[in-house]
């Protein structure tokens, strides 16, 4: 997800420039993007949707995106030093989403980063990222 191309002739070697966890400012960033996100998703009614999803206390599910999203986007693995394998279709089969959900997950999300001031064309990036990973995990029609 960085923006600087890979100058090594090394393939292991890391890419050159900001991670995506570093560009979003770190753990500090990736929380005041998941608590903005979960903050809308608890107030707007445009996300009841999948608000209904989540547990009455959002707190759980904030620390679960917080540390998923830390080593998803370059940071720290905390999830996976917590949990393992986020294996996340599996763990998202119990919810019915369909189209409905996804979209609504995404426009918080989106929402979420625009409130956030996060530059334009990153967000664009992480919203085709968030995206692939948000349809994969749809199990229901519709």
């Amino acid at each position: 997800m960085t923006d600087t191309p890979q100058t090594t002739d090394d393939p292991d070697a890391p890419p050159p420039g900001p991670t995506p966890f570093e560009r979003l400012g770190g753990e500090p960033g990736v929380r005041a993007l998941v608590d903005r996100f979960y903050d809308l998703m608890d107030l707007e009614p445009a996300y009841a949707g999948i608000r209904v999803l989540h547990p009455s206390s959002l707190d759980g599910s904030r620390d679960k995106l917080h540390w998923f999203l830390c080593g998803w986007l370059g940071g720290p693995n905390h999830y996976i030093e917590r949990f393992g394998h986020p294996r996340l279709r599996a763990r998202h089969l119990p919810f019915a989403i369909g189209i409905s959900e996804r979209d609504q997950w995404m426009a918080c999300m989106i929402q979420a980063m625009e409130e956030r001031a996060i530059d334009p064309a990153f967000a664009q990036r992480l919203a085709e990222s968030f995206f692939g990973t948000a349809d994969w995990m749809r199990n229901k029609g519709g």
